[in-house]
């Protein structure tokens, strides 16, 4: 006997490619719904005609009303909801078909809505003998099951980069961007310095390089994934979630809403949802229709190796958008079989990345897994092993390819005095004056391919970042680059400190008049107690000081640094 499988929203964007996805599924009757009757039953005949052998029926239903009733009538085994967007849901549609003893599957990936799912329907769940999953999606229910399956057995994880690209042509409804508006410049969570922080939504962007994709911009988006996968894998850095828009335009744009919603000068960004639709509609016109999934993981793997393990998914031929559907379909196949105990959670905590691959077969969308370490780190493979290992403990321990990332304890600024050199500190972001200031040092490692192995140092002074990336290149020297401008270094080391002069710079791939670069008076050394110490000293010709800053670093986060 076939089980009646019911989907909420059966004629949205992703409903409609979830029902497709299902009708080849033996043993189920589909029966999709709309608000519209009429569109419900056209899409019912469409799924008939391509798919003869399939079970389906429509019926008009609006869950917001009478929802019960429906129910009783329908009796459905599992009930999937695709409606959208859960930013400003509860769980009423949840309780109710939980109350009629139909299990239930949400694709809900809004933060607020997934963060006490469980609290709020678990005992609901577990009275009436049904199961209710949540986040049935590329997040959380990729991207968890992907982190889960490159971090198996590691040591210690030190980072999570989760970022996602749709393509371009891929199609979009306003229950996306509604979703997107809700957070757009607002405080969302991130993990960062080895705990629960906030950024805001859409700015701070960066550039990634994508697998076949290149590279593409992205910004931070509100997920769940910082509070659900930082405490769980106990992140010693940061676990971000970033997404990105193919168009430039429609990227930059966001972050332009981003910027003015945050300055109050957009009190509704809803309002703007029609236009971006209206946009978008040209803009497909010029961008391609591939997207693609990362999620790396950086840290100490099974062989206590300095090591980054990535996933890669790439969608071709306009697949992208049965990405989000596959995680629900693997969850319905799951509760067919009988794999969940009764109760409420999130789908990932049921379903396996092989789940969630299985049912990429019938499209043009491939994944791959890679996996890359290294026995050593820049500044040992600078200095030489014998150089290397003359430096105190307390410098081994944080420049070692294995030291922790993240690294705290007090500091003193002492900013230029005057205009020029002050405008100078700030485009670099060094902080103002002051003393006793906490601080915080985050190192995060970066593993390639090609040996070129970099860090990225983000300084944080009381709130007040500032960040660069330092590499060893294969000619011997090293390089710290603070945007378009890149110093090179001449590390020197003995038994007692480490020392870093600048010897020459560049703009991008300008060289630049070795008279004219700032002079560096960097120090490093353990103090009496065994603390790692830092004076970095840096002036202008002609201009003078424009910024020192000394103080001392311990392993671990400080509690009493500023969280911004």
């Amino acid at each position: 006997m076939n089980r009646r499988v019911l989907l909420i929203g059966g004629t949205g964007v992703f409903g409609e490619r979830l029902a497709q996805h299902l009708c080849p599924v033996s043993g189920i009757d589909l029966i999709v719904t709309s608000r519209n009757e009429l569109k419900a039953k056209q899409l019912a005949a469409r799924l008939v005609q391509a798919y003869p052998f399939a079970f389906v029926s429509a019926i008009q239903l609006d869950h917001r009303h009478n929802l019960k009733s429906r129910l009783d009538e329908v009796k459905p085994f599992i009930v999937v909801d695709c409606s959208g967007p859960f930013q400003s849901v509860d769980y009423s549609v949840a309780r109710t078909v939980l109350q009629a003893g139909a299990h239930i599957i949400d694709l809900a990936d809004a933060r607020d809505y997934l963060k006490d799912y469980a609290d709020a329907l678990d005992e609901t769940a577990k009275r009436h003998a049904a199961v209710g999953l949540a986040g049935a999606s590329s997040t959380p229910a990729l991207s968890a099951s992907a982190a889960r399956a490159l971090c198996r057995d590691w040591q210690r994880i030190d980072g999570i980069d989760i970022c996602i690209t749709p393509g371009g042509k891929s199609e979009v409804g306003r229950a996306v961007i509604s979703a997107i508006m809700s957070y757009a410049g607002r405080e969302i969570p991130v993990w960062r310095e080895g705990r629960l922080a906030q950024a805001h939504g859409w700015l701070g962007s960066r550039t990634v390089t994508m697998p076949v994709l290149g590279k593409r911009r992205v910004a931070p988006v509100e997920t769940i994934d910082a509070e659900l996968l930082g405490p769980r894998h106990k992140v010693t850095s940061h676990v971000r979630f970033a997404a990105g828009l193919e168009s430039r335009l429609e990227q930059w744009g966001m972050q332009l809403i981003a910027r003015l919603a945050r300055w109050g000068l957009l009190r509704r960004p809803a309002r703007l949802i029609p236009l971006l639709l209206g946009a978008r509609n040209l803009t497909r016109l010029i961008t391609s229709n591939r997207g693609g999934m990362n999620v790396t993981v950086t840290g100490l793997d099974v062989q206590g190796k300095l090591a980054k393990a990535v996933y890669s998914l790439v969608a071709k031929q306009g697949h992208g958008p049965n990405v989000p559907v596959l995680p629900a379909a693997a969850a319905v196949k799951a509760l067919l079989r009988g794999r969940a105990e009764p109760g409420a959670r999130l789908a990932e905590r049921v379903l396996s990345l092989a789940d969630i691959e299985a049912e990429m077969a019938p499209y043009s969308i491939e994944a791959d897994t890679e996996h890359v370490s290294t026995g050593k780190g820049i500044f040992e493979e600078n200095l030489g092993c014998e150089t290397y290992g003359m430096m105190p403990v307390a410098l081994r321990s944080l420049h070692g390819h294995t030291g922790v990332p993240v690294w705290s304890g007090r500091s003193e600024v002492t900013a230029a005095n005057w205009f020029l050199p002050r405008l100078v500190a700030k485009l670099f972001g060094f902080p103002a004056s002051g003393s006793e200031i906490p601080v915080t040092v985050t190192v995060n490692r970066g593993v390639s391919e090609d040996g070129n192995n970099s860090e990225t140092w983000i300084r944080n002074f009381s709130g007040q970042r500032f960040s660069s990336v330092l590499r060893h290149h294969e000619d011997g020297t090293f390089w710290e680059t603070f945007g378009p401008i890149s110093f090179r270094l001449g590390l020197a080391a003995d038994g007692e400190s480490l020392v870093m002069p600048v010897t020459g710079w560049k703009l991008g791939m300008l060289p630049l008049p070795r008279s004219l670069a700032p002079r560096s008076r960097t120090r490093e050394y353990e103090d009496e107690q065994g603390r790692f110490c830092f004076d970095v000293e840096l002036t202008l010709p002609v201009l003078g000081l424009f910024a020192h800053y000394k103080g001392w670093l311990i392993p671990g986060s400080s509690s009493s640094a500023e969280v911004t």
